[in-house]
C-alpha cells in the first residue's frame, strides 16, 4: 500500500502540472481590444487637460 501511495504522488503532481500548464497557456487576447480603447481614451483625456493650461 505504501508503494501505491508513492506512485500516486507523482501522478497527482503530473495532473496538477497539466492543469496549471493549460491555464497558463490560455488565450488572453480577448480583453486587449477593450483595454487598448480605454488607454486611448485616457491619453485623449490627458492631452485635453494639459493642452489649455500652461505651467508658470
Amino acid at each position: 500500500m505504501a508503494a501505491l501511495a508513492w506512485l500516486l504522488i507523482p501522478l497527482f503532481a503530473a495532473v496538477g502540472a497539466a492543469i496549471w500548464g493549460s491555464w497558463a497557456a490560455r488565450n488572453r487576447t480577448t480583453g486587449d481590444i477593450a483595454e487598448l480603447a480605454g488607454y486611448e481614451k485616457f491619453r485623449e483625456a490627458m492631452e485635453k487637460s494639459h493642452s489649455g493650461s500652461e505651467a508658470a
